[in-house]
């Protein structure tokens, strides 16, 4: 047996029992929710720094999108403030490093 305490995507449990294993599960309380979302987003940004995919990307996107709904937002209002953002002051594209203001 393998122990986890961690937040999985909802398919996870009936995929576990589709391959012939067993698994306990708990619900998190909406109390806890953002507590076990961080942890996941700590957790999946690792995994792209290490995996560098697409698949990681879209995990990484995934634990945002569930942390901005639970602040009430939208996935399309989290893109639109992305996109005024960018508009506003630009994406990451030239890999500027600000050293100094004087």
């Amino acid at each position: 047996m393998k122990s986890y305490d961690k937040l999985v995507r909802d398919n996870i449990p009936d995929m576990i029992k589709k391959s012939g294993k067993q698994c306990d599960i708990d619900i998190i309380k909406d109390d806890r929710i953002l507590e076990y979302l961080y942890v996941k987003l700590h957790e999946e940004i690792f995994e792209l720094v290490d995996n560098e995919n697409l698949d990681e990307i879209a995990d990484v996107l995934e634990v945002v999108f569930s942390i901005g709904k639970k602040y009430g937002f939208t996935e399309d209002e989290m893109l639109i403030k992305r996109n005024e953002k960018r508009s506003q002051s630009g994406g990451f594209e030239n890999h500027i490093l600000l050293k100094n203001v004087y």
